[in-house]
């Protein structure tokens, strides 16, 4: 799909801020390295089996804990903003139809953005693709300096 050029003046402004977006791209791209569990025995010994476990997708996944707290964590604006920039990043629409699926993010906001954003398989994907329509990069947070 190509992009409607917009000037940078006349991009929307978010309520997240680029760092949140970011953390919670670096967090998906752990949680989407995840596999189903495969190591039966829950007691075993990470070193025993090779660490393998820790690649495993578990319940109680510190990963998805991590997350689901910082999504919880932020306001209504914020959580709208995540779910848009994600449908932005999908290809929902463009950046000049921001306000429009900003809209529609905002009437289908619930309490189940986390476990919604973690159902999308691409998440992180979507999350950068969006942000570059804003001009903005995780490359800086992901370096360690933001």
């Amino acid at each position: 799909m190509a992009r409607e050029p917009v000037e940078a003046a006349d991009l929307p402004e978010l309520s997240i801020s680029p760092e949140k977006v970011c953390f919670i791209v670096v967090k998906a791209r752990e949680f989407d390295a995840k596999d189903e569990q495969t190591i039966p025995d829950p007691a075993s010994n990470a070193s025993d089996d090779h660490m393998y476990s820790v690649l495993e997708d578990n319940p109680d996944d510190p990963v998805v804990e991590e997350i689901t707290a910082l999504i919880g964590d932020m306001n209504i604006d914020e959580q709208v903003d995540l779910v848009a920039l994600a449908w932005l990043g999908r290809g929902d629409g463009t950046i000049a139809e921001w306000a429009d699926i900003r809209a529609e993010a905002a009437r289908a906001h619930n309490n189940k953005t986390a476990e919604y954003l973690l159902g999308l398989p691409l998440l992180a994907d979507y999350l950068e693709e969006a942000l570059s329509q804003f001009d903005m990069s995780c490359a800086d947070f992901e370096l360690g300096r933001l």
